[in-house]
């Protein structure tokens, strides 16, 4: 079993940038998918970026995409979440997930994930 610790959340301007990190705890495995993902006020979980494990493959919301940069370093066993020219809408908990094997389901999605952060707090004031 594997668990999930984020950080690098806190309070920003608009504008500004933060970079939220991700590091397993507990036993490893060979990691398949890691994600992000945000939860704001009212809202539902949503998708913010995902990287293949292996290959650095990177997939990111059209709500993001151009502004945040997901990353892994493999020595480190961490995934980072660079998030530059961050708007209010941006505000937000932060969740990392990690899914360790293949399945047909879509990365996108919550379901496709096993394991969980407890999250990061993103406030982006106007």
């Amino acid at each position: 079993q594997v668990q999930l610790v984020e950080s690098g959340g806190g309070l920003v301007q608009a504008g500004g940038s933060l970079r939220l990190s991700c590091v397993p705890s507990g036993r490893t495995f060979s990691y398949y998918t890691m994600g992000w993902f945000r939860q704001a006020p009212g809202k539902e979980r949503e998708f913010v970026a995902a990287t293949r494990w292996s290959s650095g493959s990177t997939y990111y919301s059209d709500s993001v995409k151009g502004r945040f940069t997901i990353s892994r370093d493999n020595a480190k066993n961490t995934v980072y979440l660079q998030m530059n020219s961050l708007k209010p809408e941006d505000t937000a908990v932060y969740y990392c997930a990690l899914q360790y094997a293949y399945s047909f389901a879509v990365l996108t999605t919550t379901s496709a994930y096993d394991y969980w952060g407890q999250g990061t707090q993103v406030t982006v004031s106007s």
